[in-house]
């Protein structure tokens, strides 16, 4: 059942979300926050009891909203070898939105950079999951070491180190990484 303030929660989530996409977080207090939402500090409380917890549960529901918009466009792809171009082209779109100042708060705060770690490791593994089920048992790629390079370059985009070497954002370089694995891919 969907109560007041469950639907008042959600409206507030969202537009933490959004907020934090465009602005990040760390260099905003909850007064800040607060006005721009347009609700108490209280009302904010009920997303989560401080500051911190506050950022880690928005971050988890980007990342979730993320996830769940890339699983929806992968069971829309029924080629095994395209799913692995729509897997990681749906995983660029979906962190697109991030600026830059989200990413660097990402990385200075822990528990934020943790969520963040997380689903780049499971993402991973799906990449290792999609290469093996388009290559197949005779391939002439291993799926297990294009799954550890992904998984390294993933680590590599999510730590803001592609960036630094490269001055690629995020969606950019995930975008790139479809290119590498597809072209790979369709060696074998």
């Amino acid at each position: 059942m969907v109560t007041p303030a469950r639907t008042r929660r959600a409206e507030v989530l969202d537009g933490l979300v959004a907020m934090f996409l465009a602005d990040g977080f760390l260099d905003l207090g909850l007064d800040e926050i607060a006005a721009r939402l347009r609700c108490s500090k209280s009302t904010l409380y009920v997303v989560a009891p401080s500051k911190e917890q506050l950022i880690t549960t928005v971050t988890r529901e980007f990342f979730r909203r993320s996830t769940e918009q890339v699983e929806q466009r992968l069971a829309a792809e029924p080629d095994p070898r395209r799913r692995i171009r729509t897997y990681l082209d749906a995983i660029a779109e979906a962190l697109a939105p991030a600026s830059a100042t989200f990413y660097a708060d990402v990385n200075d705060f822990a528990p934020a950079r943790e969520v963040y770690r997380r689903n780049t490791a499971i993402a991973a593994r799906r990449v290792q999951e999609l290469v093996s089920q388009a290559t197949g048992p005779d391939r002439a790629v291993d799926a297990t070491f294009v799954g550890a390079v992904a998984a390294a370059v993933m680590a590599s985009i999510q730590a803001g180190e592609m960036e630094a070497s490269t001055s690629l954002n995020d969606a950019t370089a995930y975008r790139l990484l479809a290119d590498l694995i597809d072209a790979s891919v369709a060696r074998s």
